[in-house]
């Protein structure tokens, strides 16, 4: 699923909140401009090898030399490799050189019901990132030359639910995008509904410690308002997550106290969304 919208409305949120509803482990990796796409599948750490080349070399302990320097002792699983297959990795983190913990999971899951996989923010890749994970996430699987294996999704076993959201900072290659079920989050363009949008998920997080509905009412106005002028300025926009921390600043300073939050609100309003200069709010 390629889950597409402005940054902070919720995209990564909605991994989570799967994984919780399906009860089983969320496993995740943040995408960057250095990131590539073999860092999904496993990651082959040379500095360590090299580093414990060294010590053996100083400490001149050239027993079982090519044993202690195999190369698969120094590859350590990724995301995928535990998604496809969560045994399979556990043995080879139990393998690798340093101490490499196995992901969280509910208690009472085991390997083969499945789990979801959260690979955040594809689009700060170069394109050769989605590109590549056409074939893993095609066929379930990948080889790892360097361990002198292959990983596979067992048979009976349930796939991953693989979640990868992108900010549309850089287009993602059609190849891709043709392959992913697509999920376009954003905030409604009509008042009345952005205002429930926001209220709703509002009374969600933070219930009776905000004041009253009139102090939601009031931030999600002034979201409003500072949205429409940034995009005038052409501006990147506060959005759902703005909303939700300034509720949280108002709860944290006046928890329950209606004329408190509002009075704060009035003081801080004039820069609370405000991501670019100019004169604030009156």
């Amino acid at each position: 699923m390629l889950v597409r919208g402005e940054p902070g409305i919720g995209k990564s949120q909605l991994a989570r909140a799967a994984a919780y509803v399906l009860k089983v482990p969320f496993l995740f990796q943040v995408i960057n401009a250095a990131t590539e796409c073999g860092d999904l599948l496993f990651t082959y750490d040379a500095v360590s090898r090299l580093a414990q080349a060294q010590v053996l070399s100083a400490a001149g302990q050239t027993a079982n030399w090519e044993e202690r320097l195999a190369d698969e002792r120094f590859v350590r699983p990724g995301v995928l490799w535990w998604a496809f297959d969560w045994n399979s990795a556990k043995e080879q983190a139990e393998r690798f050189c340093c101490p490499c913990l196995e992901p969280a999971h509910p208690e009472d899951w085991s390997p083969g019901q499945g789990c979801v996989v959260l690979i955040d923010e594809i689009d700060k890749a170069d394109s050769d990132v989605p590109n590549s994970l056409l074939e893993s996430l095609g066929n379930s699987g990948f080889q790892v030359p360097l361990a002198g294996r292959g990983v596979a999704l067992p048979e009976k076993a349930v796939n991953p639910l693989v979640i990868i959201t992108t900010n549309e900072e850089r287009e993602l290659p059609a190849a891709f995008v043709r392959r992913c079920l697509v999920l376009h989050l954003g905030l409604p363009e009509k008042e009345d509904e952005q205002q429930e949008f926001l209220l709703s998920r509002g009374r969600v997080q933070f219930g009776n410690d905000v004041g009253s509905d009139e102090v939601y009412r009031r931030v999600a106005r002034q979201l409003r308002e500072d949205r429409q002028a940034a995009r005038e300025k052409g501006q990147a926009l506060p959005g759902a997550a703005e909303y939700l921390d300034l509720l949280r600043a108002l709860v944290e300073l006046h928890p329950g106290d209606e004329s408190a939050q509002l009075a704060a609100l009035s003081e801080i309003r004039g820069f609370a969304f405000r991501k670019y200069s100019g004169e604030p709010s009156a």
